[in-house]
Order: C-alpha cells, then sequence, then structure tokens
C-alpha cells in the first residue's frame, strides 16, 4: 500500500471520526438541538459508534485514525516505521476536517448558543457578552471539540489517560491484525467500538477521555482558529495532557504487548 493511500484512508475515516464524535457532543450540549441534555451515555455511545464507522471507512489502511494506535501497532510490528509520520499526518488532517465540519452541520445552534445570554451568564457568571480579554480558559463550546478534566490535577489527568489509552491500544494489539497487518478486521472493528465505549463509561469521567491525540489537538486548534463570537478560550494549558497522556499509553500498550503476547 502507496503512502497517499495510507494518508486519504487516514484522512478521511478520521474526519468521519471526529464528525460523528463532536456531533453527538454538540447534539448533547446545544439547546437548539433535539438531542440536548442527552447525557453521558448518549456521548459514550456517540463516540463509539463513530469509531466504528470511521474504522470500517479506513479499512484500507487499518483503520488506526489515532497516533496511539499507531505508535503501538508500530512497537508491535504491524507496520514499518517509516509509515508513521504519514499516518499522523492523515489522522491530524482529518481531525480538522471532521471539526469544521461539525461546525457547518451545528451552524445555527453555535450561533444561538453563543448569542444566549443565559449561556454566557452561566459561563462568565455574569450578566451580557463575554470580555474576550480575560476570558476564561475554557469556553462555552470547547467542550463540543475537545476534552477537560472535571477536576484540574496533572498527575491524575496524565494518568488517567495513560491508563485509557492503555486500555485502548492492548485490545486492539490483543484483537489480532488483519492479514495486511495493519489494523484490526472486521469482526475486531466492531469489538473495538465496544471497547471505546466501555472507556467511556467506566473511565471517562475525569478527562473526558481523548485517548486520541489528534482527536482532542486538531479541533482545539479549528477552534482556536474558527470566527465564533464569545467563543471563549481554548484552554491550552491543559492541552498538552490530552497530546502526552494517549502517546504514552500507546507505547506502554505496545511495550506491554511485546513482553507478554508476542
Amino acid at each position: 500500500m502507496s503512502s497517499s493511500d495510507i494518508f486519504i484512508s487516514e484522512t478521511i475515516g478520521t474526519a468521519v471520526l471526529i464528525l460523528l464524535g463532536g456531533g453527538v457532543c454538540a447534539a448533547v450540549t446545544f439547546k437548539r438541538s433535539k438531542a440536548f441534555n442527552a447525557g453521558w451515555v448518549a456521548i459514550a455511545f456517540g463516540w463509539g459508534f463513530a469509531v466504528l464507522t470511521g474504522a470500517y471507512i479506513a479499512a484500507k489502511s487499518g483503520a488506526h485514525l489515532n497516533p496511539a494506535v499507531t505508535i503501538g501497532v508500530a512497537i508491535k510490528g504491524g507496520i514499518e516505521w517509516n509509515q508513521v509520520p504519514v499516518y499522523l499526518g492523515g489522522e491530524m488532517l482529518g481531525a480538522m476536517i471532521g471539526a469544521v465540519l461539525v461546525w457547518i452541520t451545528y451552524y445555527g445552534q453555535f450561533q444561538a448558543h453563543l448569542s444566549d445570554p443565559e449561556v454566557l451568564a452561566d459561563h462568565t457568571g455574569e450578566e451580557g457578552l463575554v470580555d474576550q480579554s480575560a476570558a476564561p480558559s475554557a469556553g462555552p463550546v470547547l467542550g463540543i471539540f475537545s476534552t477537560g478534566p472535571e477536576i484540574r490535577n496533572v498527575v491524575q489527568n496524565l494518568a488517567t489517560e495513560i491508563i485509557a489509552t492503555i486500555v485502548l491500544v492492548l485490545s486492539i494489539l490483543t484483537l489480532g491484525l488483519s492479514d495486511n497487518g495493519k489494523g484490526v478486521g472486521v469482526i475486531g472493528t466492531l469489538l473495538v467500538a465496544l471497547v471505546v465505549t466501555g472507556i467511556g463509561l467506566s473511565l471517562g469521567g475525569p478527562t473526558g477521555y481523548a485517548i486520541n491525540p489528534v482527536r482532542d489537538l486538531g479541533p482545539r486548534i479549528v477552534h482556536a482558529l474558527l470566527p465564533l463570537k464569545n467563543k471563549g478560550g481554548s484552554d491550552w494549558g491543559y492541552a498538552w495532557i490530552p497530546v502526552v497522556g494517549p502517546l504514552i499509553g500507546g507505547a506502554i500498550a505496545g511495550g506491554i504487548y511485546q513482553v507478554a503476547f508476542a
């Protein structure tokens, strides 16, 4: 498989992953959405189905959709290390495209939400518009794009992301690679989607379970760039944790596989 095949496959698959995953977050967040306040269970299942759909679309490249998975598979020996940058590039581009598509899909809801005095008052503690010069670290729509902790504790937040990502990547590696040696097979893809749902329900409470560097970083960059009035900050002080944590978790999972299962 050529580098262009890998790049295109991962870009499209990751874009669909983020479109559907970010889409369920938007659906639950916006008051003018039919799924408003559907809750955490809806989000967990929505992301599970997002993984399922994106992975089937990107089956040609092995459907990594996640740099942590790519690192784990490379350590296992499923791909060559010189292919890793190609996977990562496609995943990052796809994540950003998917985030833009969420914005387009919910354009009217974004406008209504960010001009609602009640929403802004809840977020700032004051009536009226958000003061952009003193915007909070996490804006009123940032949760649609990226993750954030319920309790800010660097050690705990990082550990949570590492542990959750180990569960994800180790499950992928032990499910077995497909015949082309680059990803899980058809049934494995369904099982991985269920694993992601389980991680969301069991381990997602503390940090929102990024478990994927580009899932968080790509949409966070889009949030920072989009012309959204009163959107607030992008919380860059936290942004390194959902990138570094999953990368460490993916590497540890690959190491565990080599020691325990290879």
